[in-house]
């Protein structure tokens, strides 16, 4: 195990300061209420969190990890980093008086990769010989090498957050090999905090798993149960004798609609592990949801379980199934604290269900807690410098709910610290109050789209001949998403200028100048509809939020997306409009050095919501509106300015989709419709584009289709052409099509021949005169000396196949 160190680091809950010192390896509280003087005394009181932001307040681990895998730093010195960070947060969730505190939810990538990692599971392309799993095979499967492509990526669920899908098969030859969820839990207890380990859950992994390339699809996943159980009852038996006396298993596909033998899984895995957990307390997590009536029945139900957690923010109606009955002498653990969103809780409300909950299971069986892992909130409020007072009382980030969570807790107990609970008070009424909120004309403007569905006048069809006569495309046009490579010099252009450093002359001559030689590059590949690349924008939400009214924005608010990938989501705390044009200038300019086209690219209204934290005081359909007619404003200014393609991004449209099948519809119809808003009053000749990934759009393609774009560009090759299986079995697409040619989240350079092969896979399946070639996403986080080699053989790819064609004929 490596030497855990402290770096300096600094943060607070509201109430409590807190410092480390790298002199002292300690840490030391300010308390400034004389409530909180003593909170170790009320480590007593049912409290408990899910699972904890792993980047840090500052993204420590994510410059660690960037640092290592560009070989400028060693394994040594990751793990330093990140023992540094582990210890940091269990000690901050001790002192702040959190009695079960989560271990093995920090991950180097993914949790459900370290779970792969744990089995065993690894696929043979990655040469894995057997014994203890290092970083070189484990960022493998994470990101792929020079020889072999990664793992797929897909949503957790509905968030934005993404994990590796593990591939398995009948020829899977399961082992322990990796120890991490042992290691971390006597990390934690070496700096004298017991922790509640924590594990995805056995039947759960299996159900986010896929079937390895070469197994049927009709292979059952859940039939290899029976090989993975005894792997987890050796971890069970080492935390065991460790010392570990709770260990948690996450289980939330649970929330999904499950049929009876996958619910069967549940039963007979956790009847199979009964010995194996006997003398230990096991609590299985639930989140995202409520809990489907079945589900709940099984759940409850099952052997050698302790307590049972719930998402009660999400899943208000599992409130009606605890009360209509709940095991006898089980805990509960109740999700009240949104584990999702950065609103400060409401605790008056919050107290009142936990004493509902109190007269249905007692008070000493009742524990506080949050809706789900942390993970998905940024992680500390105290860090936000430039947020003003009023919005920033609103709010609760990571560390203020491991606060939130204890006052319950203690209230709950009978400590009921009052002038804390009055502040909350306060600042709820400030908050439904305040005149910045709410915009009259915004809300009527929004009402008024209900009567009618925004469709485009003419048929796809049409359209795409009146565009092809003005654009004048080959066949197998190429295209790239948006975003190239953000260097470092760009970085710090946009940095020096945000800090009044450079002058605004000489930040638009830097930008004009990096999009001159996007533009020329694209020119040089012989690209045939071209971007500007972003330069100017920091995110693709943010950029966009921050010239929103409605929107207040964070310094160090970083939420982990996947691996060392975090984004900064927008709050959206008010109604939201457009003051002026945001993306007219830049796509003008760009459209000035070409004549070829250039996309106009936005960010469309359903991403836009998705990604960013939403106001709670209104419904999600509403808030939607607000934004579509504000992405209407601009890609109507857009046409008017002379841009020809425009391009909205609706890569988060799956994200939002709800777990359970019976909410689906009303999303799914709200959603296009936003969407449809945004481009229903162009030319036909003004070609729309949109863009879709790293999702299952399988099972919503007939909603792809309403959304009536004239040309969609989606992520297909990560997740192996699984999107191209939809076509195959009959589905008809009258539009234009890009299904991605090559992943862009690994550095591997795909060649000419691979991506040539893989258009004509998509070639077996879709009419020549409307695929489109072009990545799987945009080129932001990669390098150029990958960028480059990648474009030249996909447009080398697509030339060749022209030729092919041309004399097939």
């Amino acid at each position: 195990m490596s030497q855990i160190i402290h770096a300096p680091f600094a943060t607070s809950f509201r109430g409590i300061s807190l410092s480390i010192s790298t002199s002292t390896n300690s840490l030391s509280f300010s308390f400034l209420r004389i409530t909180f003087r003593s909170t170790r005394r009320f480590r007593t009181m049912a409290s408990h969190v899910v699972g904890y932001p792993r980047m840090g307040p500052k993204r420590e681990l994510k410059f660690a990890l960037e640092s290592f895998w560009d070989g400028k730093t060693s394994a040594d010195d990751l793990q330093k980093v990140s023992a540094d960070l582990r210890s940091s947060i269990w000690k901050q969730m001790a002192d702040a008086g959190i009695k079960y505190i989560p271990s093995n939810t920090f991950s180097y990538y993914d949790q459900v990769l370290d779970t792969t990692a744990m089995l065993g599971a690894v696929p043979s392309r990655y040469s894995w010989n057997g014994g203890e799993i290092g970083f070189d095979v484990y960022f493998s499967m994470a990101r792929g090498n020079a020889s072999v492509p990664a793992m797929e990526m897909t949503k957790w669920f509905d968030t934005n957050y993404h994990y590796i899908v593990p591939e398995l098969g009948p020829h899977v030859n399961f082992s322990y090999a990796s120890h991490k969820a042992v290691l971390e839990y006597k990390e934690a207890k070496s700096i004298g905090v017991d922790t509640v380990p924590v594990l995805v859950g056995p039947v759960s992994y299996l159900l986010l798993s896929k079937p390895a390339k070469g197994v049927e699809k009709s292979f059952s996943l859940l039939s290899l149960i029976e090989k993975i159980l005894p792997i987890y009852k050796e971890v069970v038996a080492e935390l065991k004798a460790a010392g570990a006396t709770w260990i948690q298993f996450d289980e939330p596909t649970l929330m999904k609609d499950l049929d009876a033998h996958q619910l069967q899984a549940f039963t007979h895995a956790y009847s199979e592990l009964e010995s194996s957990l006997s003398g230990l307390n096991i609590l299985i997590e639930t989140y995202f949801a409520d809990v489907p009536v079945e589900a709940y029945k099984t759940l409850t139900s099952l052997k050698g379980v302790t307590g049972f957690g719930f998402d009660l923010v999400r899943g208000t109606k599992t409130l009606d199934l605890i009360k209509a009955g709940f095991p006898s002498g089980k805990y509960l653990f109740a999700g009240v604290i949104d584990g999702r969103n950065i609103w400060a809780n409401d605790l008056a409300s919050s107290l009142a269900t936990l004493q509902t909950l109190e007269g249905i299971v007692g008070k000493d069986k009742v524990v506080v807690s949050t809706s789900c892992s942390l993970l998905h909130t940024a992680v500390d409020l105290v860090n936000e410098t430039k947020l003003d007072t009023e919005i920033k009382s609103w709010l609760a980030f990571a560390a203020q709910k491991v606060v939130e969570v204890n006052a319950l807790a203690k209230a709950f107990s009978g400590h009921k610290d009052e002038e804390y609970f009055s502040s909350n008070a306060a600042a709820q009424a400030s908050r439904k109050s305040s005149p910045r909120v709410t915009n009259e004309a915004v809300q009527k403007a929004a009402a008024a789209l209900r009567g009618s569905d925004h469709r485009r006048a003419t048929n796809v069809s049409a359209r795409l001949d009146a565009q092809q006569k003005k654009l004048n495309l080959p066949i197998l046009p190429t295209t790239t998403i948006g975003s190239f490579p953000q260097t470092m010099d760009l970085r710090r252009v946009r940095r020096e200028y945000k800090a009044k450093k450079i002058s605004e002359d000489d930040y638009v001559k830097a930008i004009k100048e990096e999009i001159n030689k996007v533009v020329k590059l694209q020119e040089e590949f012989d690209i045939d509809v071209l971007v500007h690349g972003e330069p100017e924008r920091n995110d693709m939400v943010e950029y966009f939020g921050e010239q929103l009214s409605g929107f207040a924005f964070t310094v160090n608010g970083w939420v982990q997306s996947y691996g060392s990938r975090c984004v900064k989501p927008p709050i959206i705390y008010g109604d939201v409009s457009r003051p002026k044009a945001m993306t007219v200038f830049w796509s003008s300019m760009a459209q000035s050095m070409t004549k070829r086209p250039m996309k106009g690219m936005l960010t469309g209204p359903v991403t836009i919501l998705n990604w960013s934290f939403v106001r709670n005081d209104q419904p999600r359909y509403e808030t939607c509106y607000q934004i579509a007619l504000a992405i209407k404003d601009e890609v109507e200014d857009l046409e008017k300015a002379g841009i020809t393609v425009i391009q909205i991004d609706e890569a988060a449209l799956r994200e939002g989709l709800p777990l359970r099948k019976s909410e689906q519809a009303f999303y799914l119809e709200w959603a296009v419709h936003s969407f449809r808003i945004t481009n229903c009053g162009v030319q036909d000749t003004t070609q729309i584009h949109t863009h879709m990934c790293y999702s299952n759009f399988n099972d919503i393609i007939h909603s792809i289709i309403n959304m009536d774009a004239d040309v969609i560009t989606i992520e297909n090759s990560r997740s192996d052409e699984k999107l191209l299986s939809v076509f195959r079995e009959g589905v008809k697409y009258g539009a234009g099509i890009g299904p991605g040619v090559y992943d862009i989240h690994s550095p591997r350079i795909p060649s000419t021949e691979e991506i040539a092969d893989r258009i004509n896979k998509m070639l077996a399946v879709l009419e020549t005169n409307i695929l489109w070639v072009n990545p799987d996403c945009g080129l932001k986080t990669r390098k150029y000396s990958e960028v480059k080699p990648a474009l030249n053989n996909m447009v080398a790819a697509a030339k060749l196949l022209r030729t092919q064609l041309a004399s097939a004929k």
